[in-house]
């Protein structure tokens, strides 16, 4: 369940857009919610302009070409040290195919995910000295290196920091250290992935005058990938990089991409940034998961159809072998809450397990997220070292709750809204305790989020309005694909399609009636057909048999009686009192049941004998406040008139035989509620 909102709407503002540019209101309405709000700005925005800043804006970036320049006139070893997901790969490709390009003595290392983790590691260093290197130019990592940086420069290794993540408050003592982040960097966008400050490095080595436009033309390819595949916002230079990538990507030169698109994509449409990101990025990125980064590398340097077509198989493979342990890992995690319910009251999620893939738990701490609108991290115990990853909802910065509690590991990195690190297994217990306490001081999580563009009149759905929001890709962070309300609907049919996997819904309003798709539909998806919901959707076209027609995709649901915000501000109190957190008096009466709520579960649930399903949906129906619904089912567990399992994708309830009469009022949370009330 998230909170829905819809963006503000200036009309005046959108209608004089409209006017100024010739345009259809939706797209100026669109433009301005995205806070683009003058024709310039439009124009830019919509435009094909390579607009893309000097790179001796950044800090240290004139040091850092100096010295690659210095190191290829020379003749001198140079190394480009990646990391293993699309980004770091792609960077990693970038930028060893363009000094290979330039007659440089050039190699490349990507550390193995599993037995040497993220970034750089002392064990690599020592190897690279062994082959003779005299400079490590860093991609997508570094920033936080200062040990091994240190190490290098014993070793007489010169270092060249190129980095996007977060910057510690002691940085490593390279030749060069370019992080868009750093307070003291002018570079006007800060929002560049790996990739991206590895293409704007090549700008800078080109000179000043360098031609930006063959650039993109020769590399956009490689760079719109990885900035996909890092989810960083698509605007400014971001959205500059992928909008020529994705025209690059559908004439590239590479072998290795147009296999890749081959093995991914079965449609002849030309891709978009949305299809890249849930087809070949996941590609790009299972092989770094399974500790096999250097087939995406090879993969995108060959200049070989047969062995781009082989290692574009290898890649589909890993991803199915990826997928199933994801799937594996999940179904653990649902025995352990089931076992351990108390695990996902706080307001962060932390679950650990043994021996658990350490390239899949970044997507299963996504999954887990997705599931229960919080942040999340899940750790691997490997003997005595535990590896871990972490997702965020927006509004809390992850990286900086990590960064506070250092002190307890060993390697660390990230960005606000994901995190890698590691520590040793015997501290797991006191990190959750760190961090639970660091969410507790926090006044106010952030509660889980939808955002709606705009409502819309059903009645006005038609193919024309794809026009005006295809004008607005790519789509990605921060440039969404647009979102629509559709409220007050009711529901006319639901068919099961693909064996239960999908739905499809004829809704109607009095002037209008239509289908939509809910694909991947919930488990526990418990609308029927008479209910009165609100939609969020976007919008695509189908193209079948020579014919166009209008997609309308459902992204979430709800009853249109639901203030999602109340259920959830409800949900968290219940939290907050169950893990022990402080409640006020009147927070405590808010979720406090009376008897007539007691009467009305317990009814319900008699007569349905048994309950699978979701409880937001059963509060709603039930007209309880979820709070308040759990506590009166935690009382029923506690006075043994039901048992219950709570998992991640259902709770499941079964009705007690029992004769003997209980006193509702005895039971002890029903007790502490009531002394909190006094």
């Amino acid at each position: 369940m998230k909170k829905w909102t819809v963006s503000k709407l200036n009309k005046e503002l959108a209608a004089s857009l409209a006017e100024s540019l010739s345009i259809p209101m939706l797209l100026a309405v669109l433009l301005t919610i995205r806070g683009i709000e003058t024709p310039e700005e439009a124009e830019r925005f919509l435009g094909d302009e390579a607009d893309i800043s000097s790179p001796f804006l950044a800090k240290d970036m004139e040091k850092a070409a100096n010295r690659v320049r210095e190191a290829i006139e020379n003749g001198e070893k140079i190394c480009v040290y990646g990391d293993y997901d699309a980004d770091g790969v792609t960077a990693t490709a970038l930028l060893y195919s363009y000094l290979r390009d330039v007659g440089a003595d050039v190699s490349y290392y990507i550390p193995s995910r599993a037995d040497e983790g993220y970034g750089m590691n002392e064990d690599a260093i020592y190897k690279l000295r062994d082959d003779g290197i005299d400079l490590i130019i860093t991609v997508d990592n570094g920033i936080s290196a200062y040990n091994e940086i240190e190490l290098a420069n014993s070793l007489g290794i010169d270092t060249v920091v190129t980095d996007h993540h977060t910057v510690p408050e002691v940085m490593p003592e390279a030749v060069a250290v370019v992080d868009l982040h750093r307070e003291d960097c002018k570079s006007p966008f800060k929002e560049l992935s790996g990739v991206g400050v590895a293409f704007k490095l090549v700008m800078a080595i080109e000179g000043e005058y360098c031609d930006v436009e063959s650039l993109l033309e020769e590399y956009s390819d490689l760079a719109a990938l990885g900035t996909i595949g890092d989810i960083v916002s698509l605007t400014g230079e971001n959205r500059v990089i992928v909008k020529y990538g994705l025209r690059a990507i559908c004439n590239s030169q590479r072998p290795g991409i147009r296999a890749l698109l081959q093995k991914s994509i079965s449609s002849d449409k030309a891709p978009t940034a949305s299809t890249l990101a849930f087809t070949v990025v996941p590609r790009i990125n299972a092989v770094g998961r399974l500790g096999l980064s250097h087939r995406s590398v090879e993969l995108l340097l060959t200049d070989s159809e047969e062995e781009a077509l082989t290692l574009a198989e290898n890649l589909t493979d890993d991803n199915i072998t990826r997928q199933q342990i994801e799937r594996d890992i999940l179904l653990e995690i649902d025995e352990i809450i089931k076992s351990n319910p108390d695990i996902v009251m706080q307001d962060i999620i932390v679950i650990d397990g043994e021996n658990w893939h350490q390239g899949v738990i970044g997507i299963v701490a996504a999954r887990v997220k997705g599931i229960y609108g919080k942040p999340t991290i899940i750790i691997s115990r490997d003997g005595d070292c535990a590896r871990a990853s972490g997702r965020s909802i927006e509004g809390f910065s992850l990286s900086d709750a990590i960064f506070s509690l250092s002190d307890l590991l060993i390697h660390f990195g990230g960005h606000p809204m994901a995190v890698g690190f590691s520590m040793d297994s015997e501290n797991i217990e006191l990190f959750k305790d760190a961090i639970y306490d660091y969410t507790a001081g926090l006044y106010d999580m952030p509660l889980p989020e939808l955002s709606l563009d705009c409502k819309l009149n059903p009645s006005l759905l038609d193919l024309s309005l794809l026009d005006s929001i295809s004008a607005l890709e790519p789509f990605g962070a921060d440039n969404n694909s647009p979102v629509f309300g559709l409220y007050s609907v009711r529901i006319e049919d639901i068919k099961e399609l693909s064996g239960g996997k999908h739905r499809k819904l004829t809704l109607s309003r009095p002037d209008t009636k239509f289908t939509a798709m809910v694909f991947n539909a919930d488990p526990s998806f418990d609308y029927r057909v008479g209910d009165m919901v609100d939609l969020a959707v976007t919008l695509d076209k189908n193209e079948y048999a020579g014919s166009v027609n209008l997609t309308i995709i459902v992204r979430d649901i709800k009853l249109s009686s639901v203030d999602n915000e109340k259920m959830l501000l409800s949900n968290r109190i219940f939290e907050h009192f169950m893990s022990g957190r402080s409640v006020s008096a009147s927070d405590a009466m808010s979720i406090l049941p009376t008897r007539d709520d007691f009467a009305a579960i317990y009814r319900y649930l008699r007569t349905a004998g048994t309950f699978s399903g979701n409880l937001d949906l059963l509060s709603v129906r039930l007209d309880i406040p979820l709070g308040k619904l759990r506590v009166v089912l935690t009382a029923m567990c506690e006075l043994s008139l039901i048992s219950m399992t709570q998992g991640m994708y259902c709770t499941e309830i079964n009705i007690a035989e029992t004769t003997v009469k209980v006193d509702i009022n005895s039971a002890p949370i029903i007790v502490e509620l009531k002394e909190i009330c006094l």
